[in-house]
């Protein structure tokens, strides 16, 4: 059945529309020889005004006999959008206003961007509170997402972290998804794993 988009969503966000709202659920959270751990997360995809991105928090809270009731365990946050050139109908750098009109107005102009894959190439900036700035490139193919990250930026007093990958998918109605990464001195290897329900109504009705 085909899926009816709203005709006053921005339309660079249609192919990711079936992402905006809050989800929660639970997961868990485990590197190389860690202890694996229960969280509840709480991850919400918004729209922000008429802007071709939207924006991402995900807040990860313990969820087992071993922690404090509710003790937050960590939060990230950043933008979600669609990889194209930049351009004078963009904002930036810095606060430059757009001087000239966006070309991508409806949602055949967006089409365009699709590749020769079928999908389209999408680009995941989050930062944490850790000393560590990720930018993520990839790719959206329907309701499921595939991200990689070479390490990002990182500050003086940040732990090593060298690379990441990311895979979300839209599963009978449920956000799940999953996150390796290579970090303190380990190859690439399985970190969080979460099975979100959406608790905001969907854009896509």
């Amino acid at each position: 059945m085909p899926v009816e988009i709203p005709v006053d969503l921005q339309p660079e966000l249609v192919p990711l529309a079936w992402l905006i709202g809050t989800w929660e659920g639970h997961g868990a959270v485990v590197y190389t020889d860690a202890d694996e751990r229960r969280v509840f997360q709480r991850a919400e995809f918004s729209i922000e005004g008429d802007q071709p991105y939207l924006l991402y928090t995900c807040r990860t809270w313990f969820d087992d006999a071993d922690a404090t009731p509710g003790a937050l365990l960590g939060v990230e946050t950043g933008i979600w959008q669609l990889a194209r050139p930049r351009g004078d109908h963009d904002t930036g750098p810095g606060l430059m206003p757009p001087t000239a009109d966006t070309p991508y107005t409806s949602a055949a102009a967006v089409e365009e961007l699709r590749t020769e894959r079928n999908d389209f190439d999408i680009e995941v900036a989050l930062a944490y509170p850790h000393g560590l700035m990720e930018h993520y490139a990839g790719r959206i193919a329907g309701p499921r997402v595939d991200l990689v990250s070479d390490g990002g930026v990182k500050t003086p007093n940040a732990l090593d972290y060298r690379a990441s990958s990311r895979m979300y998918g839209l599963v009978e109605g449920r956000l799940m998804w999953v996150w390796e990464m290579a970090a303190n001195g380990y190859e690439p290897a399985s970190h969080v794993s979460a099975d979100l329900q959406r608790t905001t109504p969907s854009v896509l009705g």
